[in-house]
């Protein structure tokens, strides 16, 4: 048994049980991942995966808990490496950040540029995708922290810290009629085409709900992954926007009125997910507390503590 077999096996299980994608996404051949899968097995004596034909369909139960032990073993070894890094030297590294547009376009900017002043040898790695694939990248081990509103806390291998509570804003050009609904409404909002963010993003659950108990039904026009996209398309006139307040610039968004949306909207809550299990270097602390003051080493250590004793 080594260490190649170990990475092998979880990379098929994360590529969905497909050798070809795990070989690609490891820069090795498709023969090589299955030959060190079955000496793998031979040498525990055991099958890992169910086979039709040359195709790998599930893990066997056994087999499941092989790949948990392996996925184990890696962590520590990372671990080791991680504390390795952190004795020889605090400041040098690679933090790698998966968020979301709205997080990285809007809030991280100020965050990871004094990030960047403390930690200039610290190379940073910024992933974007939707809620899920945050979520997912973070579990997998690719980063280092995930940041989002939806999906982290799905999880169970993450540990995720509320970080701060978030609202909406309804945007429409200037001189637009709904600019005149003193107070704003749900049933004002429902005469005209919406166009906001895709179903997996930023907190579109909140804005479902609240049309959904109502028992309006809102002509959502367009969806889109991030607020930069809904402000083009309410610009060219094809709907209002409903956007996460943070996403609105006064200096830059001169075409729009915004119209306070946070007393029909329930908060959302953006989180900072973490691993469970996996040493953290002093320059992650230190990137948590920028982002999320309350939070300190302290703060960190206990909720993985906390978690540890579930």
């Amino acid at each position: 048994m080594n260490l190649q077999q170990l990475k092998y096996l979880c990379a098929v299980v994360d590529h969905g049980l497909n050798v070809s994608d795990a070989a690609e996404a490891l820069y090795t051949s498709q023969p090589g991942i299955s030959k060190q899968i079955r000496q793998l097995e031979d040498e525990l004596g055991l099958t890992v995966f169910v086979r039709q034909g040359k195709r790998l369909a599930s893990l066997t139960p056994a087999g499941a808990i092989v790949v948990a032990t392996a996925r184990r073993a890696l962590r520590e070894i990372a671990n080791m490496k991680r504390v390795a890094d952190e004795y020889r030297g605090e400041d040098t590294g690679t933090l790698a950040v998966a968020t979301t547009h709205t997080q990285a376009r809007y809030v991280l900017p100020k965050v990871l540029r004094e990030f960047a002043t403390r930690y200039p040898k610290v190379k940073l790695v910024l992933h974007q995708g939707n809620p899920v694939q945050v979520a997912e990248q973070t579990a997998r081990g690719d980063v280092d922290l995930g940041i989002a509103t939806e999906a982290l806390a799905d999880f169970p291998e993450l540990v995720t810290l509320p970080c701060y509570e978030w609202n909406r804003v309804v945007i429409v050009p200037r001189r637009h009629p709904l600019a005149k609904a003193k107070p704003l409404t749900l049933e004002a909002l429902a005469r005209y085409p919406i166009v906001t963010y895709d179903f997996s993003f930023t907190g579109r659950s909140a804005i479902n709900a609240a049309f959904d108990a109502k028992g309006l039904t809102p002509n959502v026009v367009l969806t889109a992954l991030d607020a930069d996209v809904i402000k083009t398309y309410v610009e060219l006139g094809m709907g209002v926007g409903i956007i996460a307040r943070m996403a609105y610039d006064p200096a830059r968004d001169t075409a729009f009125e915004t119209l306070d949306a946070s007393h029909l909207f329930a908060p959302s809550t953006t989180r900072l997910g973490l691993r469970h299990g996996v040493f953290l270097r002093g320059y992650v602390y230190a990137f948590i507390a920028l982002f999320a003051p309350r939070y300190d080493r302290a703060a960190v250590d206990a909720a993985l503590a906390a978690r540890g004793r579930r």
